[in-house]
């Protein structure tokens, strides 16, 4: 017993330590990825990704990389835009980006494996993207396709479809940095950053604690005979093809799978396998289920099987990459280090950035973030309940918003609520709507 005791000890221990090797790191990230959707709108995002051309899917890649990190959100981002007529293969390419070329992943790979790491997702992941799409060009049926198309409208909870429908962005006059750093920006960046960490932080401590448990409780002689390690070059072919799977039932999404591939890889795991690992966030039994919800059984299967492949073989190539141009570390040295605090660049920074991260958490609890909180996994109010709030009001209310239809103006604005631009109210539109692509 004092034994078991005394594991569990150690595995807090760990997890402790290594949340406050990257505590600094995931405040810049999500900081700096609130500043990006800040200034960068999500309104006109179906518009934009019309068809599966390579435009198309490089346009819906830059616009996950300025979006959030919560794999949740970011699946029900994609649903929201296939069902307002953008191409499906694109939008499944703006989800995986979402999570995978997002900056505090990459703060954190940095971190915790070393930069070489992140320089391999940052060329992985649009690797993993472009296969994607193609196999999505080769396999996806129309009749499969308008089957999820049926299935995504039938608009079945799954989560945080509240998060990805709030866009408090900023994009009236002037440059980039004088929007973010305007009243308006600040409060949307301080709202951003809130909300993200309440999409996420689940992931984040759930990966630290199963990373710390793993740590100690299953032997390295496990993970080295699990990944092959004695046979250097089976295991860079083993890696690739079995991470992804481990990732699958270890429930760990977002950024919170980082943790638990340093331990991998120092449990002997190949580099592309740890690459591929962290890929497949996005087929976790959780994010499937909610695949089966949004687009059907069927769908599910084929997004399985098809990222799978795209991932499994994206960290081959990295792994024959990186091999190559000799940037496979020699040593495995992923920190899964001792708990302690001591005075050096790490402490300096997180206090600093810790101070930083209260005076955002401030800000946007004086500004009203808690309903927005509350409503981040409930779904937003379909477009008959805007059209109808709008209808009962009269022609007067010209302007909605699109997350609390009962704010209603006569001029645009700001929804008093959410900080969101309100939206020409439905039953008003003179355009007729665009037609659903696939």
């Amino acid at each position: 017993m004092n034994a078991f005791v005394d594991g569990v000890l150690r595995s807090l221990g760990l997890a402790f330590a290594m949340t406050w090797e990257v505590t600094w790191a995931l405040v810049l990230g999500f900081a700096l990825s609130a500043v990006v959707q800040a200034v960068v709108s999500k309104r006109r995002m179906s518009e934009l990704l019309p068809d599966d051309s390579p435009r198309s899917i490089a346009l819906a890649s830059l616009l996950g990389a300025a979006s959030s990190s919560c794999s949740y959100a970011a699946v029900a981002l994609a649903r929201s835009l296939f069902q307002k007529g953008a191409n499906f293969t694109a939008a499944i390419a703006f989800e995986f980006a979402s999570t995978n070329l997002v900056i505090e992943l990459g703060l954190i790979m940095a971190i915790l494996l070393g930069w070489q790491f992140t320089l391999a997702e940052f060329i992985g992941g649009p690797i993993m993207i472009v296969l994607l799409a193609f196999l999505f060009r080769l396999f996806l049926r129309p009749k499969l396709l308008e089957a999820a198309r049926a299935q995504a409208e039938r608009r079945l909870r799954g989560s945080m479809e509240g998060h990805a429908a709030m866009d408090m962005s900023v994009t009236e006059d002037g440059t980039l940095i004088q929007r973010a750093l305007s009243q308006e920006g600040l409060t949307a960046i301080s709202h951003y950053f809130v909300m993200d960490w309440a999409a996420v932080y689940k992931d984040v401590f759930g990966g630290l604690l199963i990373a710390g448990f793993a740590g100690t409780f299953i032997p390295d002689a496990f993970w080295r005979s699990f990944f092959l390690s004695d046979q250097p070059a089976l295991a860079a072919v083993w890696g690739p093809l079995i991470g992804p799977l481990v990732s699958v039932i270890s429930f760990v999404c977002s950024i919170g799978n980082v943790p638990l591939a340093a331990v991998l890889w120092n449990g002997g795991i190949s580099f592309g396998g740890v690459i591929s690992f962290i890929f497949a966030d996005l087929i976790v039994i959780p994010i499937l289920n909610i695949y089966r919800k949004y687009y059907g059984r069927r769908m599910m299967i084929f997004l399985f099987v098809t990222s799978y492949a795209a991932m499994a073989s994206a960290g081959l190539l990295v792994e024959l990459l990186f091999g190559a141009l000799g940037l496979v570390p020699a040593q495995r040295v992923a920190i899964v280090a001792a708990p302690q605090i001591t005075l050096n660049y790490t402490s300096v920074l997180n206090v600093i950035f810790l101070a930083v991260a209260l005076g955002l958490v401030i800000r946007a609890l004086r500004t009203g973030v808690g309903p927005m909180l509350a409503m981040m996994d409930e779904p937003p109010p379909s477009p008959e309940e805007v059209a109808a709030a709008s209808a009962s009001a009269g022609s007067e209310a010209a302007y909605v918003c699109p997350m609390h239809p009962e704010v209603r103006r006569g001029s645009p604005g700001r929804c008093p609520k959410c900080g969101m631009a309100l939206d020409r109210a439905p039953s008003l539109r003179t355009e007729s709507p665009g037609t659903p692509r696939g």
